[in-house]
Formats: structure tokens, C-alpha cells, sequence
């Protein structure tokens, strides 16, 4: 997401008045009144708790990146798991329910497509994995 436009608060602008040529005197006219002076032109005031509230939303793609690439590993990890749990016989209902809990994070895109397409792939063997052992 990006912000377009002045940071902070808008300033706002005196309005132009025509100059006047200096002359070696001065004086008032009691005919003229004084003029009134308007409201501000309307001041576009951003507070800095809205800019704030805009910045959190925004993640840096090198951090999206790298959680992507921790939530992967780990999937994989506990896919290792469950094969060694496979093979021992010792496949319990906390292996499986850690298994799908790391599934949910793995469809987020990551902004590179490489590493998305390696991580739907392990989406795809952990929904495999998850169906064979009958958890929805």
C-alpha cells in the first residue's frame, strides 16, 4: 500500500493580496472598513494516529518473505514428523492437529512466486496427509 500526498497536516496558505506600490506616505481612510477575515480555507488535516494506523497495515515484502519461508520449513518439519510417527506406529492427535494448524498460514501469498508455488506444494501433501489420517 502506498500513501500518496503531504505528510503531516496541510498548511494552510495566506490568500495573495495584490501588492502595492510604496509611497512616502501613509495614511488610513476613515471611508474604508476594516475587511472581514474568513474562515480558513478548508485545512485537510491528517492526524497522526490515522498515519500510524495506515503504517501497521504496511509489511515490508523481505518480512512477508521470511515469514512465508518459517511457516514452510516448519509445515515441513512436522511432515517429517508424522513419516518418522508413520513409520514408528506413533502417530498421536496433537501430531495431527499441530499439522493442521500449520496449514493455515501456508496459502498466504509471499510476493515471490517461486516460493509461493514450493509452499502450495506442501499445502497440497499436508492436505493429503490430513485426509489420509481422516482430520478435516
Amino acid at each position: 500500500m502506498r500513501i500518496y500526498g503531504t505528510n503531516g497536516t496541510a498548511l494552510a496558505s495566506a490568500p495573495a493580496t495584490p501588492r502595492r506600490a510604496a509611497s512616502g506616505n501613509f495614511s488610513v481612510s476613515e471611508e474604508e472598513s476594516p475587511r472581514q477575515v474568513g474562515s480558513s480555507t478548508s485545512l485537510r488535516a491528517i492526524s497522526t494516529v490515522d498515519v500510524l494506523i495506515a503504517l501497521q497495515g504496511v509489511e515490508d515484502p523481505a518480512e512477508r518473505k521470511k515469514k512465508a519461508m518459517a511457516k514452510g520449513r516448519s509445515a515441513l518439519d512436522l511432515l517429517d514428523r508424522l513419516k518418522i510417527g508413520l513409520l514408528d506406529g506413533s502417530v498421536d492427535q496433537p501430531m495431527l492437529a499441530r499439522l493442521k494448524v500449520a496449514a493455515d498460514g501456508l496459502t498466504e501469498a509471499s510476493g515471490d512466486p517461486g516460493l509461493d508455488l514450493v509452499l502450495g506444494e506442501i499445502d497440497l501433501r499436508v492436505a493429503v496427509e490430513l485426509a489420509k489420517a481422516g482430520v478435516r
